[in-house]
């Protein structure tokens, strides 16, 4: 015999029940979605902070304006982690006020290309213009892409992108197959990420791994798609207020029109009060526009633009695209008629290093 109870208690009951389920289906979708998420997220890469720390250092040194000192790795900045780099090729677009460079660093048993950020009279003035910058051209090749004509053409529409993979290719040539390290800071990130993907889809290179520094924004969320596929090996390090990130603006409600970052991001920070303050790096999403890393804090310091990790990333002055070079830079440099620059190590010069750091075997 079953023995109802009275109404009141019955409709409780079955809102008890009610609430259960409802907590089960969330709980097991939540679970769903934790694991989708996971999932996507073991296709990127690990963050490693040593390999950060010696990034740093590359994308600092590819600001210094003494040609001479760079190409023969003896500037202020060409020592600490970095020490020991062979230069293969230096690239200096006057024209277009760029600057890069293309070694072989053997304690990372790879190649490193180094691209320069902006050298502007005025950073306030380079940050102010990237607020207008505006999705304009098609990414080739991946439909519904888009990117700003400025980033991309200062890699691919310049003399840097020839002279880049000649080098690459006499890299290989001398030292092996070796990984590939593409790093840059703020505008220099941006070229940065179109070059990992170059080399990538254009040349099939393997392991190509892309690390910058306060990089801004570059293309929209069909873009940044395309790219963590294609580029997965990729960390954005971000650094507490920085302004650049944050720009050009992305809008939560118009995700298809906005620019949008590409993974990872890892954002360093300080957490704490008065003299309990610690320093944290943050491994962010997969989505590349976490909510809880740089985009949950207002970007509006260009100091912390300038200093990551402890290590500047400017200019010596901020000045025109000014150079300095002696009669040995001239030596190996060659200028073409618009003033551009490439310094590049002789055949002989690149077989005798490998035989003399290596004993004959390649890396």
């Amino acid at each position: 015999m079953v023995i109802a109870g009275p109404p009141e208690y019955m409709g409780k009951r079955r809102w008890f029940i009610l609430a259960i389920f409802v907590c089960l289906f969330a709980f097991s979708c939540e679970r769903e979605l934790m694991a989708e998420h996971k999932h996507a997220d073991n296709h990127l890469t690990a963050y490693n902070h040593s390999l950060a720390t010696i990034l740093v250092e590359y994308a600092s040194a590819v600001y210094m304006s003494d040609l001479t000192q760079l190409f023969t790795w003896t500037c202020p900045r060409c020592s600490g982690l970095t020490e020991g780099f062979d230069i293969i090729e230096l690239l200096v677009d006057v024209e277009h006020c760029l600057q890069s460079f293309v070694g072989v660093a053997k304690d990372l048993n790879a190649i490193v290309i180094a691209f320069r950020g902006t050298q502007e009279h005025s950073i306030q003035n380079w940050i102010e213009d990237l607020y207008w910058k505006q999705l304009d051209i098609n990414y080739p090749g991946m439909p519904d892409a888009m990117v700003h004509h400025g980033f991309y053409s200062a890699y691919h529409n310049t003399t840097i992108r020839p002279g880049i993979l000649n080098a690459v290719e006499r890299a290989k040539e001398y030292y092996g197959d070796l990984n590939i390290i593409v790093t840059g800071h703020s505008m220099g990130g941006a070229m940065a990420a179109f070059c990992g993907l170059d080399l990538v889809v254009n040349t099939e290179a393997k392991n190509v791994q892309v690390m910058t520094f306060g990089q801004p924004r570059v293309g929209n969320a069909a873009f940044a798609s395309y790219y963590s596929q294609l580029v997965p090996n990729t960390i954005r390090v971000t650094n507490d207020h920085d302004i650049v990130p944050h720009l050009p603006p992305y809008y939560r409600y118009f995700p298809q029109k906005t620019y949008h970052h590409f993974p990872r991001e890892v954002w360093l920070h300080n957490i704490g009060v008065g003299s309990l303050v610690y320093e944290v790096e943050k491994v962010c999403d997969g989505s590349g526009e976490d909510p809880d890393c740089s985009r949950s804090v207002a970007g509006n310091s260009i100091a912390d633009h300038l200093v990551y990790f402890g290590v500047e990333l400017m200019c010596e002055t901020w000045r025109s695209c000014g150079i300095v070079m002696d009669s040995l830079a001239k030596e190996y440099g060659k200028m073409d008629v618009k003033g551009n620059i490439v310094f590049s190590r002789d055949s002989s010069i690149l077989r005798m290093k490998t035989e003399t750091n290596i004993g004959g075997d390649r890396m």
